[in-house]
């Protein structure tokens, strides 16, 4: 039992922003880490993440059953009622927002709110089934978690929290298009007009190339405006031209499919290596320049 709720929640996607939540929170924190505040942070986040993925998988279910890898799923299987899952979310939800909002800082709440009112309403229920557009919604939800670590100790908005932002928005476009190249007959059969279905995949193989361009000048910005030390500046470009190179080759991929899933799972190893780099190469900057 407690297994069909756990997958409800996918928790893949829960790692994914556990990590990158670690990322921002380390960049803020500048090495000195309060854990009690972390702690809260990770698990508040996380919770409120939860939530939104058990809408998703409401929301999903007739998609969820013509693809081949979410056919199983609890709800499309009918293990679990729509009223349960609901109230499941709503639980997760208050838990994970109430944290936010009593025991870190209004900042991580409001960023918090932003990332699940665009993943349940704007992507979910909306952009995801009409739009190839969806992709870039869909990174915004997905970049609320570092914002929501990094705010969480800096209590502001900042310089800092939008590099973060759009550089996390950023590695979302290809990550997820890889994903769809990998799984492209899944999106295909479900007729979910994400970029390589709708369009073509050398299209989104171009494309590709300019989102990682500009991962890499966000990044990058982090060191050139003293956030990150020089460590993290190699770390990163060794990573990212890997990255770049492999998103090149796959111009002359014989199986776009094994290509995608190889470049999609390191493009996750390439985000949990920055974020935990964080942890020990993260500075004081000389100017913070601070929007809200």
């Amino acid at each position: 039992m407690f297994k069909k709720y756990l997958f409800l929640t996918k928790p893949g996607i829960l790692f994914g922003n556990f990590v990158t939540t670690l990322g921002g929170y380390f960049v803020a924190t500048q090495g000195s880490v309060d854990f009690l505040l972390l702690l809260l942070t990770l698990i508040g986040t996380t919770l409120v993440v939860a939530s939104g993925c058990v809408v998703n998988n409401v929301i999903d279910q007739d998609i969820d059953q013509k693809m081949q890898r979410t056919q199983n799923r609890a709800l499309v299987k009918k293990t679990i009622s729509v009223q349960i899952a609901l109230a499941f979310a709503l639980l997760l939800g208050i838990l994970g927002f109430g944290i936010l909002w009593f025991w870190v800082n209004a900042y991580a709440f409001l960023f918090a709110v932003i990332g699940f009112v665009v993943y349940v309403g704007f992507y979910s229920l909306w952009t995801k089934r009409t739009t190839i557009h969806q992709t870039v919604v869909g990174s915004i939800s997905g970049a609320a978690p570092p914002v929501i670590g990094y705010t969480a100790v800096a209590n502001q908005f900042d310089l800092g929290a939008l590099l973060i932002f759009l550089g996390y928005a950023f590695w979302q476009m290809p990550h997820s298009w890889g994903i769809a190249i990998y799984r492209f007959d899944d999106y295909k059969n479900a007729g979910i007009p994400i970029l390589p279905v709708a369009r073509s995949i050398v299209r989104t193989k171009i494309e590709s190339l300019f989102y990682i361009v500009l991962f890499a000048i966000s990044m990058n910005a982090l060191f050139v405006f003293g956030y990150a030390n020089w460590l993290y500046c190699i770390i990163l470009n060794v990573l990212t031209v890997y990255w770049l190179y492999l998103n090149i080759i796959g111009f002359k991929a014989e199986n776009d499919q094994l290509w995608a899933k190889k470049y999609f799972l390191f493009s996750v190893l390439l985000i949990t290596i920055i974020s935990i780099c964080f942890s020990f190469t993260a500075t004081a900057p000389i100017n913070n320049l601070v929007i809200f």
